[in-house]
């Protein structure tokens, strides 16, 4: 037992060194919020986490050092009117859309090669939305987790992954017809993935089925 113990210390420690530092950055929307992120790694590849309406940018920690390790460059970010870029009022107008733009913006000025996207659920409709109003080549490819993409499906550019659980469903019923739907509306290339169970989005990763999914993920963002 003495030395299971002593073996597992090294264990922490060692992860404790080789995980990905995190840095708090912000940076400002072209309509005058300032943004709150976490970044992970140095990867000349990067990627925006964008998060559910039940989560901040910290609820990506886990997933972010995963990818930070395989040679992204990560960016967990704040919505506004989440966690820290929080403005002085809250309006449920607001279009998150602009949020994800500014955030691929920075990482493109930070000197990164390419940009992509994981957005889950409110996320991934913001992602969506970003991906139909940007321009050609910024962003590279995205990952929707629980969603239908936002508003414009045939407008989407670069490749895209859709992913969501047999079962998921919100107050209007299952998500999946949904989703099936705005998949088949999007432009090539294009990836629908249907996991087992219930969980939406980002709680998922809780699951039994969160070792696959981030599998899924991962070999989609690191094709060639």
């Amino acid at each position: 037992m003495r030395a299971f113990g002593l073996a597992l210390i090294v264990i922490v420690l060692l992860f404790t060194v080789l995980a990905p530092a995190q840095e708090a950055v912000s940076f400002p929307t072209p309509d005058g919020y300032r943004l709150h992120a976490d970044a992970y790694g140095k990867g000349s590849r990067g990627l925006i986490l964008a998060h559910g309406g039940r989560f901040t940018k910290e609820s990506w920690r886990k997933q972010a050092e995963v990818f930070a390790e395989a040679g992204f460059r990560v960016l967990a970010i704040d919505f506004r009117g989440y966690g820290q870029s929080v403005p002085a009022s809250r309006s449920e107008d607001w279009k998150h859309y602009p949020d994800v733009l500014a955030a691929v913006r920075y990482l493109h000025d930070a000197g990164v090669k390419s940009v992509s996207i994981i957005g889950a659920s409110m996320g991934g409709d913001a992602a969506g939305d970003a991906s139909a109003e940007s321009n050609p080549g910024e962003i590279d490819r995205i990952v929707l987790l629980g969603s239908e993409g936002g508003d414009s499906p045939e407008r989407l550019k670069g490749r895209k992954l859709f992913i969501v659980t047999r079962d998921d469903q919100s107050g209007d019923g299952p998500r999946l017809p949904g989703i099936t739907q705005h998949y088949r509306k999007a432009p090539d290339p294009k990836k629908l993935v249907i996991l087992e169970g219930s969980a939406h989005a980002q709680f998922i990763f809780d699951t039994d089925q969160g070792p696959r999914l981030m599998q899924e993920m991962l070999r989609f963002l690191s094709e060639p």
